[in-house]
């Protein structure tokens, strides 16, 4: 099947590339709400990225979607990620999101209850976000992932080897990618017995000596085309 492409993808783009900056300032804000409060956050940073031409491309040609259901279908031409100390923090982003006002949750998909065969875990909402543009309103589905530091290391590290075997694993990196995801799930599970001893300490080290939690999304902002543009699993 021929499928017709936009002609113009810079200005196909631009609302996802503004609901993309839009959305990581909101996220963020939650974040510093909670720090300003002296709560523990339950984001530890953001990251977002609108999905680059090719894979766009690649991803419409490969599942046969045209042009007219593009924006309906690819519901990730914009990503983003939040990171994540714990599991628990995770289910609390999720609920966090779903009460908001400025954007609509129309699907869920719940790969840390649900485990991928691969091992891959993570938490993935997909929104309804209007944008305004010189045209009036315009909205447009983005996907967040909500996952654990211990989950994003797998999955970036499963990401770069999907590059080199396309998906076509040898039996013993697959195998060794399983026993790695479930390391890291039993890492996140350690670390979440001992979450208030751990919450407790950060409290101390960051407030009690009038001293701020190192903010680490300016110098992860650099990373983030080559950190969140993963494949829709």
């Amino acid at each position: 099947m021929e499928i017709a492409m936009p002609t113009d993808w810079e200005l196909f783009l631009l609302p996802y590339k503004q609901a993309i900056d839009e959305l990581k300032i909101k996220l963020r804000g939650m974040r510093k709400q909670f720090q300003r409060e002296n709560l523990h956050t339950p984001i530890e940073f953001v990251t977002g990225r609108v999905k680059p031409v090719d894979s766009i491309i690649e991803k419409m040609h490969r599942r046969q979607i045209s042009e007219d259901l593009m924006e309906q279908d690819l519901q990730d031409i914009a990503g983003l990620r939040i990171m994540c100390q714990f599991v628990e923090d995770i289910y609390q982003v999720v609920d966090l999101i779903r009460q908001r006002t400025d954007m609509e949750v129309v699907e869920e998909r719940d790969y840390i209850t649900n485990v991928k065969p691969s091992g891959y875990r993570s938490y993935h909402m997909v929104i309804r976000y209007p944008v305004q543009t010189v045209h009036g309103e315009k909205k447009l589905l983005a996907e967040i992932q909500i996952r654990t530091l211990s989950m994003n290391f797998w999955a970036t590290i499963e990401h770069s080897l999907n590059y080199k075997y396309q998906g076509a694993f040898p039996d013993e990196i697959n195998e060794r990618l399983k026993r790695a995801a479930e390391a890291a799930f039993m890492l996140d599970q350690e670390m979440s017995a001992i979450r208030e001893e751990i919450q407790e300490a950060q409290q101390l080290f960051s407030y009690g000596k009038g001293q701020q939690r190192h903010e680490p999304d300016q110098s992860l902002e650099q990373n983030e085309q080559r950190s969140t543009d993963h494949p829709t699993r």
